[in-house]
């Protein structure tokens, strides 16, 4: 919602054509002609067929956990066979997933949409536990002696090693088998109830001008950044209390999540609950550890920023109230879509002619959906459908942020264009790598945007606010969903949580993290109850790695533009077929060294002073 007076930039002179005047849907039309398309329907029943062909495959061959052998030439052929029959079947399940992802999450009322989605969702519970045969039998065989028997396996080399790593924190396969059926109506229900959940819920906000408003709660969410701060407010107020009509459900639903994960993870052997989500991200504990250190080392900085944003908007030495952290600073400007379009591909100019076709494809063949509307999935996602071919979600305001966001996500879509040269098994980056080329491409973004407000103290203003908000969301708020997660799966190994104990954990994480930055009588006590990330083990933590990872790159390509060329689409074509430290070390960086990302930091405590100097 264009709330705030919308300036109009200077129009753009690179030839962009054809950009539609008003935040764009999507084009789902190559994909599938609808619901009743009978080719989807058809790939669905054909999902369900070729996991059963593939089971019946991996039966045949004995393509299982057992005793260790010796590999010999017939399994290096059983290998390269299991190992395109399981690309192919992933083909054919993302192009259905991503049509069926993109109706339910634009619409959280399309019933029949639900209905395919769970069906296709039924159709490949049995993947799994194949995926976790295939990863025991090269533990069993060694990926080493698999990969030197046949050319599809050698190619396969990293995810077949990586599977042998993970094989040995596997149940039996019965139990793997059962866990994933039982997931359909146990983790993955829990997780469906949030989101139809939040995607349906009302806030009644006290608009100062208009009186009570009810509005879809991620539309109160998006008025945190509204100029007028009894709107930020009233937001705030109104937007709490939806999260407290629903707390119920959405703490049960939390607290049996969790609790399932932890059952599974202590039948699986690992030692807590974090351990699985490094061995996801290919990243070891001493590189989080690192990270974490620098992140904690940081903390006073943004603190002072909290503080110095909290002064200027009157609220003298308290630190700031949650509904001020977003608030615009400076004299923002406004864009109208074609405008945002426009000055990502500017930005995105600075480095590279494909970055700038990646913006004109994107446009030309409706990859993006940013019409802000009821029941559509708040913030961003960016999702691969096939080869190099990706679909946008966010939600548009005329924003610098929402500016930042597209550049983001297109980042995505670029990195997809790398990996869409890899089969489906290679394709698969962990989130911590994930990150790489949409942080690079917003910082690109957020340069591109200072240098064109130049001197002009407003414009600097609002940019550089609006990016410390954004890091501060990814380090310091995140922190405090580390610290918050970290505390959930400690209490839930001893019993159920409630909404209160919840809130409190909450409160505690938020204190630590943003110290004396924040009110402490203004924090969030839902902050819980907000993110659907929780439902995946401490999925957060790699947006800290992605934003320090991806300034530390562009680091790198200021320093030497032509030689970070020359590597750069390499890097992101390998992000699934190597671990995150040698991927860092092939331009020289140490991920383990806390120096790393003190001096990634670094590039945001600059800006903070430069922030605390305009402020003052």
């Amino acid at each position: 919602t264009l709330l705030a007076p919308r300036v109009v930039l200077a129009r753009h002179t690179g030839g962009m054509t054809n950009v539609p005047d008003a935040a764009p849907r999507w084009d789902l039309s190559p994909f599938f002609s609808g619901l009743d398309d009978r080719s989807l329907v058809a790939s669905i029943e054909e999902v369900g067929a070729e996991v059963e062909r593939l089971r019946a495959l991996c039966d045949e061959h004995d393509v299982r956990a057992g005793e260790r052998r010796a590999a010999t030439p017939a399994d290096g052929e059983v290998a390269g066979r299991v190992l395109t029959a399981v690309n192919d079947l992933l083909e054919r399940v993302r192009l259905a997933g991503a049509f069926l992802y993109a109706r339910v999450s634009t619409d959280a009322r399309d019933a029949e949409a639900a209905r395919l989605h769970a069906q296709l969702q039924a159709a490949t519970a049995g993947l799994s536990p194949l995926v976790k045969r295939i990863e025991a039998w090269a533990a069993r065989l060694g990926a080493d002696a698999l990969a030197d028997l046949d050319p599809v396996a050698a190619d396969h080399h990293f995810w077949l090693s990586r599977g042998q790593r993970l094989a040995s924190r596997q149940m039996s396969e019965a139990e793997e088998g059962l866990a994933a059926e039982l997931g359909l109506t146990g983790g993955r229900a829990w997780a469906r109830l949030h989101g139809d959940l939040t995607a349906t819920l009302t806030a009644t906000v006290d608009l100062p001008d208009e009186g009570s408003t009810e509005m879809p709660v991620t539309e109160a969410r998006g008025l945190a950044a509204h100029p007028d701060g009894a709107v930020r407010r009233a937001a705030f107020d109104g937007e709490v209390e939806a999260w407290r009509r629903v707390e119920m459900p959405l703490a049960l639903a939390l607290s049996s999540h969790r609790g399932e994960m932890l059952v599974l993870n202590r039948r699986r052997g690992w030692a807590d609950a974090l351990e699985p989500a490094l061995a996801t991200n290919n990243v070891d504990r001493a590189t989080l550890d690192a990270l974490n250190a620098a992140v904690v080392d940081s903390l006073p900085a943004f603190a002072r920023y909290h503080r110095a944003k909290a002064r200027a908007l009157g609220h003298g030495d308290r630190g700031l109230p949650w509904w001020d952290l977003l608030a615009p600073m400076g004299t923002p400007r406004r864009f109208a879509w074609p405008e945002a379009v426009a000055a990502v591909e500017d930005a995105f100019g600075t480095y590279s002619p494909a970055l700038v076709d990646l913006v004109r494809r994107a446009v030309a063949e409706s990859w993006v959906d940013a019409d802000p509307r009821p029941g559509k999935a708040g913030g961003a996602y960016c999702m691969p459908v096939r080869d190099g071919e990706s679909r946008v979600l966010m939600s548009f305001d005329g924003s610098f942020n929402s500016v930042q966001t597209l550049a983001h996500e297109l980042g995505h879509a670029y990195h997809n264009t790398q990996l869409g040269l890899r089969p489906w098994l290679l394709r698969q980056t962990p989130m911590a790598l994930a990150e790489t080329a949409s942080i690079f491409c917003e910082t690109v973004m957020v340069e591109s945007g200072l240098g064109a407000a130049g001197d002009d103290a407003g414009a600097r203003l609002a940019i550089l606010d609006g990016d410390l908000a954004g890091s501060a969301q990814v380090v310091v708020d995140i922190h405090s969903r580390f610290l918050f997660e970290t505390a959930l799966s400690t209490e839930r190994g001893r019993g159920p949580l409630g909404p209160e104990r919840m809130t409190e954990l909450m409160a505690e994480a938020q204190t630590a993290a943003y110290r004396d930055g924040l009110d402490p009588d203004a924090r969030h006590p839902y902050m819980w109850a907000v993110k659907g990330h929780y439902y995946t083990a401490f999925y957060n933590w790699p947006y800290t790695f992605g934003l320090l990872f991806g300034l530390g790159l562009f680091a790198e390509f200021r320093r030497d533009p032509e030689r970070f060329r020359g590597g750069y689409d390499d890097l992101l074509g390998a992000t699934g077929i190597d671990d995150a430290a040698p991927l860092a070390a092939r331009f020289g960086i140490d991920i383990r060294d806390q120096a790393f990302w003190a001096s990634s930091l670094a590039v945001i405590t600059d800006r903070i002073a430069e922030a605390e100097a305009l402020l003052s």
